[in-house]
């Protein structure tokens, strides 16, 4: 009786905690910046979803060892132990890296933190899930409320506020700029409504603009939904995130190749597609030597006097990433590359593509198995996809995985508890049976 109590109180903190975590962290940046200006300790604040991850995963255990629903749903699964070999190579590469003073004590903490934390979220909250409807049941608000204040904060950045607005919540060069511009141009403004930047921004949007265009195309729609969808579009524009443009297209055109439609609107969507595409190009044509046209989606311009733009620093970022891919197959440890690497005693390492960064620090084999785990969470999801949550994630995966090729995407806080918290909700059935304390 005391234990089926314990065990259902422990379900029941997990949750919230995990919920909690989900509501909040698309707020992180804001939060503990403008914390950090009224209290200070920017970096202990900044890790406040890691120390509530440390919580859950203290309950996630328990509830593992005394819950046979929980293991016979998660370590009877190859994904599980897929994950779980990744976190221990990760480990044992980062101690012999440590060893070889390779890394830095705080850039490995960093790199170990920012690599496995979201695969830690998606099995504890794939584990709570089994057991707690709570989650399932509350998700779209979880996704959607949140999404709603970051989209309209953005707009508000956009058109209403001054641009150096947040400088008044401690935004600066010692925590994060209250906005980015093009190539260095105050012309060209980026805005990052409540995240750590612009492309965070971009590929946070990828979620909710997946989920809001699989709700819309089903029965139950409302002009609400069409609004909010038209509101994200607008923000995820002015992110001037090319990659997160085509990450998020890419998401819709997948929603509407899976979803269930009749053969004439696939036809005129197919159509709509195509025409797209003819009047993007038409455009880029015309307007090629256009100055606003070249920063704005070029993101440079002709007689710019910046000496590389982004592109060619995207270009060369990747070719050096690519060097060391070829030339240390087994990698360098975590924290070698990547955002962590900029805190040891060496240039950092940034190779702006996720994947060729965990190859830089785990090697072929790491890279190889991260790959796997990502195949495997979107075949699941695919399995799934009858169900609105599932078949967004499955699309915002593949667009947000371009995203990946283009940034460092998984190591932002929010885009990466978000989407691995949500594919863990998803991966529960739709219906369970909640447990009570007298179970």
């Amino acid at each position: 009786m005391r234990a089926a109590a314990l065990k259902y109180t422990i379900l029941s903190w997990v949750s919230g905690i995990i919920a909690v975590i989900l509501f909040l962290v698309p707020f992180h940046a804001f939060l503990t910046v403008w914390g950090a200006s009224l209290i200070g300790h920017y970096t202990a604040l900044r890790l406040w979803k890691e120390f509530l991850l440390i919580l859950c995963v203290i309950g996630c255990l328990y509830l593992v060892a005394t819950d046979h629903k929980i293991r016979s749903h998660t370590l009877t699964r190859r994904l599980v132990w897929l994950i779980l070999l990744y976190m221990l190579l990760t480990g044992v590469w980062g101690i012999l890296a440590l060893n070889e003073n390779a890394v830095s004590r705080k850039a490995l903490g960093y790199g170990l933190i920012v690599n496995l934390r979201f695969l830690t979220f998606f099995l504890v909250t794939w584990g709570v899930a089994l057991r707690l409807g709570r989650l399932r049941t509350n998700w779209q608000k979880l996704v959607l409320w949140p999404a709603l204040v970051v989209v309209a904060f953005g707009l508000l950045q956009v058109f209403v506020l001054p641009k150096d607005f947040l400088q008044h919540f401690g935004y600066g060069p010692a925590t994060i700029l209250p906005y980015e511009t093009i190539n260095h141009n105050q012309h060209y403004v980026r805005f990052a409504s409540t995240l750590r930047g612009a492309n965070p921004l971009g590929a946070y949007l990828v979620v909710p603009i997946s989920l809001l265009t699989v709700l819309l195309i089903r029965p139950r729609r409302n002009w609400r939904q069409a609004l909010f969808l038209a509101g994200s579009l607008a923000v995820l524009f002015f992110t001037f995130s090319r990659s997160a443009w085509v990450g998020a297209a890419l998401s819709i055109l997948i929603v509407l190749f899976l979803i269930k439609l009749s053969h004439k609107i696939q036809r005129i969507s197919a159509i709509a597609a195509g025409c797209l595409v003819v009047a993007a190009a038409a455009v880029a044509i015309t307007f090629r030597h256009n100055v606003s046209f070249q920063n704005f989606v070029l993101h440079t311009q002709n007689h710019s006097s910046v000496p590389t733009t982004s592109d060619q620093q995207h270009f060369s970022a990747i070719k050096a990433g690519l060097h060391d891919l070829a030339h240390h197959p087994l990698g360098s440890g975590p924290g070698t590359a990547g955002p962590a690497s900029i805190y040891n005693n060496h240039p950092p390492r940034i190779a702006e593509d996720y994947f060729i960064q965990i190859g830089q620090e785990i090697g072929w084999l790491g890279l190889f198995m991260f790959l796997l785990i990502n195949a495997g969470v979107g075949y699941l999801l695919f399995l799934r996809r009858d169900d609105p949550l599932a078949l967004s994630l499955f699309a915002s995966l593949i667009g947000i995985s371009f995203i990946g090729l283009l940034s460092h995407v998984w190591t932002d806080d929010t885009i990466a508890y978000v989407w691995w918290g949500l594919a863990g909700i998803a991966m529960a059935p739709v219906l369970q049976k909640e447990p009570t304390s007298k179970e």
